[in-house]
């Protein structure tokens, strides 16, 4: 599974620079982890409460992230999707889903990613996504724009259903309620192309313009942080 350093191609982000640099550390820290469990078949899979698959894939990637942290930013808190809270009260928080997917990696597809924010007076000022198996690295930090792999980002500029491309996440909450569902066939119907990629891939599409539309239910702040 290829996992190059996604400090190699991270150019600088004013005042977040430091917190960028920590941040893009701990995620290749995960990816590490991630990739010795990647594809193998002996992997246990426990149900948390919610139903949601986790494994020590998910528990171990986000043990390393939070190592790298807390040596930077032994003040600030941290909120993982895996080992919960630490540090309530902080002025800072770092928000880390080591491994958003999960389901998809269980089953050997590659749609999963490391998801790392920092969140400060009530937003997300900084948000990292770093994609292993698929070698790409998504940026943000307030003031200084999104980037992958060095190379600036642009959302597309499609203002009509018509001409626009919508992705799709998991439609099961759609599908539970008829007016919604109906909704979302008529929104089908308007756009030019309908897919169905999901997890990290659909926001890395349309922060690069690749995609118009996302469309996707059941996410949380760490999910989009």
């Amino acid at each position: 599974m290829p996992s190059p350093d996604p400090l190699s191609a991270a150019p600088a982000a004013g005042e977040w620079t430091d917190e960028l640099g920590v941040a893009l550390r701990a995620a290749a820290a995960a990816a590490e982890v991630i990739a010795s469990y990647y594809l193998d078949s002996a992997l246990a899979v426990e149900r948390k409460a919610d139903n949601s698959p986790v494994t020590a894939a998910d528990r171990e990637a986000e043990g390393a992230i939070r190592e790298v942290l807390r040596e930077a930013f032994p003040n600030d808190g941290l909120y993982g999707e895996e080992l919960g809270r630490d540090g309530d009260g902080a002025r800072r928080t770092w928000l880390v889903d080591p491994l958003d997917g999960t389901k998809s990696f269980v089953r050997g597809t590659p749609f999963f990613s490391t998801q790392i924010a920092l969140w400060q007076e009530g937003r997300a000022v900084l948000g990292v996504s770093h994609a292993p198996v698929f070698g790409e690295t998504v940026w943000a930090a307030e003031g200084a724009g999104a980037w992958l792999d060095g190379r600036r980002l642009a959302v597309s500029g499609r203002r009509r259903l018509s001409d626009a491309c919508l992705l799709v996440g998991n439609p099961a909450t759609l599908a539970a309620d008829a007016r919604a569902w109906s909704a979302f066939g008529k929104l089908v119907g308007e756009c030019d192309r309908v897919r169905g990629y999901g997890d990290f891939y659909q926001f890395h599409a349309l922060a690069r313009g690749a995609a118009d539309v996302v469309l996707d239910t059941g996410l949380t702040v760490l999910d989009l942080a």
